[in-house]
């Protein structure tokens, strides 16, 4: 045999052992792959269940999802609060990952659902939760100086029942957010899966009509920067504890992480201080944004993201702006654009459309920190005159 073929089998088998040990990692919506994709830099990439343009709230696994699942070594998700649909997938295909749920991790910001057309002025600060416990461990010496101080005591367990040792995380009981929502016909692509697949579903759960009870804790907490920055800090500890050889590598990565969101809220903050005038939002998806650079939505237009809102809340809303002179009315990529030109008919508002999910965003190391930056520009975008 060649000596070249024969060197080129030595090279092929030695680098086995080093991809066998790069961690499977599985996330569920574009901005916590971000922020997985971030701590991994220079180690891996993880997968992406929920592909860009698709609805967190209802969505069909499709076969390269559930192998994704089944080989993973740790699953991040905001939480059933957000994706009802594949608590049963993890239960089913992931009993052998570390699964974190991340609305319930400890320290987390969490705000309660806001369910009138009109919203408090002050009413994203009455109820929110900041969750600290965890025996007051810092996550290796990362910066949580963003959160209040007080804690709260919890039992530690993970969010499914599985045990990883050191690494248990807290589960608090909340209520489940369903949502009614057509099946998503037009799924992009995610970034590596195999697109010939078919959709189904899995774990038994019906992933047709779901009552919307627009109740308990709102899951969009990816919108406050101080979340991303404890999750990275949550994120580089789990992979840590899965990968210890790599330990280092997740770490610095984090704390790297939390520098660039940083920067970002300084930038975006300065930014939004050039701003005036009120807004109203196609859905309350952004209180979490607002609670974290104080600014404040008037209301929205509908209850939720997946149901047209009613005669009386289009009138109740149209009422609102114009007695508030409301400047800028945000829509959202998947929401039918007349609607909001129904609340703004005959005032001068400008209409800029917001993504939370950052359908536009090319994935990576850098998503999260876009993410952020591309929502303060439209902010700005909208309410400048």
């Amino acid at each position: 045999m060649p000596k070249s073929v024969l060197s080129a089998l030595f090279l092929s088998v030695s680098a086995l052992p080093v991809l066998a040990e790069t961690p499977r990692v599985v996330a569920d919506i574009a901005p916590v792959q971000g922020l997985v994709a971030r701590v991994m830099a220079g180690v891996g990439e993880p997968d992406l269940l929920v592909p860009p343009g698709a609805s967190p709230h209802g969505h069909s696994l499709k076969p390269s999802d559930a192998r994704a699942l089944s080989s993973a070594d740790a699953v991040f998700w905001i939480g059933d609060a957000l994706s009802p649909w594949l608590e049963g997938s993890l239960e089913e295909l992931a009993s052998d990952a570390h699964v974190v749920s991340l609305l319930e991790a400890p320290g987390t910001l969490r705000l309660e659902f806001r369910n009138g057309a009109v919203f408090a002025a002050d009413g994203h600060d009455d109820h929110g939760h900041d969750d600290h416990s965890h025996d007051d461990h810092n996550h290796d010496g990362h910066d949580h100086a963003d959160h209040d101080e007080h804690a709260h005591d919890h039992s530690d367990h993970d969010a499914h029942g599985h045990d990883h040792g050191d690494h248990d995380h807290d589960n608090h009981d909340h209520d489940d957010e369903a949502h009614d929502h057509d099946d998503e016909a037009h799924d992009h692509d995610d970034h590596g899966h195999d697109h010939s697949d078919h959709d189904h579903s899995h774990g038994g759960h019906d992933h047709g009509d779901h009552g919307h009870s627009h109740e308990g804790v709102d899951p969009h907490a990816w919108l406050a920067p101080q979340n991303g920055k404890q999750w990275l800090a949550l994120i580089a500890e789990e992979l840590s504890a899965i990968d210890p050889a790599n330990a280092e590598i997740y770490q610095s990565n984090a704390l790297a992480g939390q520098a660039e969101i940083d920067a970002v809220v300084e930038q975006v903050k300065a930014d939004l201080s050039q701003t005036k005038g009120e807004f109203v939002v196609f859905h309350d998806a952004y209180q979490y944004f607002e609670h974290s650079f104080d600014v404040s939505t008037l209301g929205a237009i509908s209850l939720a993201d997946a149901s047209d809102p009613s005669v009386a809340r289009v009138a109740e809303i149209r009422d609102a702006i114009a007695e508030a002179n409301v400047s800028c009315v945000f829509s959202e990529p998947q929401f039918n654009p007349g609607l909001v030109a129904t609340v703004a008919e005959g005032r001068d508002v400008k209409s800029v459309v917001i993504d939370p999910l950052g359908t536009e965003i090319a994935p990576g190391a850098s998503f999260y920190t876009d993410l952020l930056t591309d929502i303060g520009a439209d902010f700005v975008e909208c309410l400048s005159r």
